[in-house]
């Protein structure tokens, strides 16, 4: 049988990801555009994986059911990318909570069920759910451990409480990072582990939608006064990846990775800091 490695958001940290644990496993790449999975394919393809592709709404039960009955079809489902999402310049707040938060908690509850034992998985989250001032306890169980289809009925993500793409973005990020501890708890009763990963300035697409955004100039001087002074790249990324999914990282789950060149750190005690009352 068939040892699957499933990608969903198949860009450039996918890929960067994939290409660490993805050699003699069956690799599906799946993303809501079919060009974006075919383009993803032809560069791992070209590289001698072996590959086919899907497409998928990550935001549908629907369509991540269907995904799931797709690939345990193929083989034995042994790990799981998640990386797709929308960033804040792209998408309204309550498409940020739908596609980043909701989205999340959906992939990892059909995936929890049919990953296998000794399997291993990885969400990508972002630098920005470290930046979101601390919730309530309350609020921490509440995105960890509501039902899925509950999440987004939650008071503190109404749009009146919600009204800003950024502030959308970090609850999200906070959110998956939250929801992959209590799915870890879950996942490891049948033996795989689950982990975050939260970059910082990244350069991929996304990356450059932000750097020529709205908000370009807090991301300009967010790598400026960063200690290591540069953006990162996918394949500093893959690393961590591979460490997480890999035999080394069997010690790992429901664990958070931060890797943002210090950009949290000095946001919260560097040159980076806001003034606070």
């Amino acid at each position: 049988m068939s040892s699957v490695l499933v990608v969903i958001g198949p860009g450039q940290i996918g890929q960067a990801i994939a290409r660490r644990v993805g050699v003699g496993k069956h690799v599906v790449l799946a993303d809501m555009r079919r060009e974006n999975a075919d383009a993803a394919a032809g560069v791992l393809s070209d590289a001698g994986y072996d590959v086919s592709v899907a497409t998928v709404d990550a935001s549908s039960r629907e369509a991540v059911h269907a995904l799931v009955e797709t690939v345990t079809g193929l083989g034995e489902v042994t790990g799981l990318i998640h990386a797709a999402g929308v960033s804040p310049s792209q998408a309204s707040p309550s498409t940020i909570l739908r596609v980043d938060l909701y989205g999340t908690a959906l992939v990892l509850e059909e995936f929890g069920t049919v990953i296998a034992p000794g399997g291993a998985g990885v969400v990508i989250a972002s630098q920005s759910g470290h930046r979101l001032p601390p919730l309530t306890v309350q609020q921490n169980e509440l995105l960890a451990t509501t039902p899925v289809e509950e999440l987004l009925g939650l008071p503190f993500l109404q749009p009146d409480q919600v009204t800003d793409s950024l502030h959308a973005y970090q609850l999200a990020k906070r959110g998956n990072s939250l929801r992959v501890m209590a799915e870890a708890v879950r996942w490891g009763e049948r033996g795989p582990r689950i982990n975050t990963i939260s970059p910082g300035i990244v350069m991929t697409p996304l990356a450059r939608d932000e750097l020529s955004g709205p908000r370009a100039e807090g991301y300009h001087r967010m790598i400026e006064g960063s200690p290591v002074g540069r953006a990162g790249t996918p394949d500093e990324v893959g690393s961590v990846g591979a460490l997480l999914m890999g035999p080394d990282g069997g010690f790992i789950t429901g664990s958070d990775f931060l890797m943002d060149a210090g950009v949290t750190a000095s946001y919260w005690y560097g040159p980076l800091a806001p003034a606070r009352g």
